[in-house]
């Protein structure tokens, strides 16, 4: 039986949106294969609706279709990686700039109050909700400083580019040994942008950008 045409968007956003989130919280995994059945059966939605959903998946670079076979989840590849991280790192260089030129870097106050209590905590002991609490404010902070250019482009963009590289980090969690040193590479931006240091804060995000490639066994 065929379904309304509005009945079929909506159950096709929201099989859009179910595979999204298993794909970026870690239930399908980095270079995972799943039938289209199998899909249907996690997602919980007819077959057509999850057919539509997986190739918007597919167009934002989160899987690959395999015809008559099923979808594999994209890979951490080296090159993937860098390809990634270098948008990443244009946009995160460029917003720190805009926020340095607009005086703006108050808006990293607050932000750097939970670094600091996160830094503390960390070299005290690492847990698992630290972990957790640490992933979310280094997102924080990147989104934070695409977010200052104020472009509607970017925004798409790097929502994207997260996904992405979202997918590509529960194939490597972060590491107990990383978060005290990307938590201090944060804290280097932070006060340069604060300070109104434009060079300092874009060679700082620079630097970042390389240790977290090296983290990825990538060197620059």
């Amino acid at each position: 039986m065929n379904m309304p045409d509005g009945e079929g968007l909506l159950l096709g956003e929201k099989a859009f949106n179910a595979l999204k989130a298993m794909l970026t919280g870690g239930q399908l995994r980095a270079g995972q294969f799943v039938s289209m059945p199998d899909l249907a059966r996690m997602v919980d939605l007819p077959l057509a609706p999850v057919r539509e959903a997986v190739k918007r998946a597919e167009s934002a670079g989160l899987l690959n279709v395999l015809p008559k076979r099923g979808v594999a989840v994209m890979e951490a590849t080296p090159d993937l990686i860098r390809e990634y991280f270098d948008l990443r790192l244009i946009f995160d260089q460029e917003g720190a700039r805009r926020l340095v030129r607009q005086g703006d870097g108050k808006r990293l106050a607050a932000l750097r109050e939970v670094h600091v209590r996160l830094l503390d905590a960390a070299r005290s002991g690492i847990t698992p909700s630290l972990q957790r609490e640490a992933m979310a404010v280094d997102w924080a902070l990147h989104g934070t400083l695409s977010e200052s250019l104020g472009n509607a482009t970017v925004r798409a963009i790097y929502a994207q580019n997260r996904d992405r590289i979202s997918v590509m980090q529960h194939s490597r969690p972060l590491l107990p040994d990383r978060i005290v040193p990307a938590m201090e590479e944060h804290l280097v931006i932070i006060d340069a942008v604060i300070r109104g240091d434009e060079q300092a804060a874009a060679e700082a995000v620079r630097q970042h950008f390389g240790q977290t490639l090296r983290w990825w066994g990538i060197f620059v």
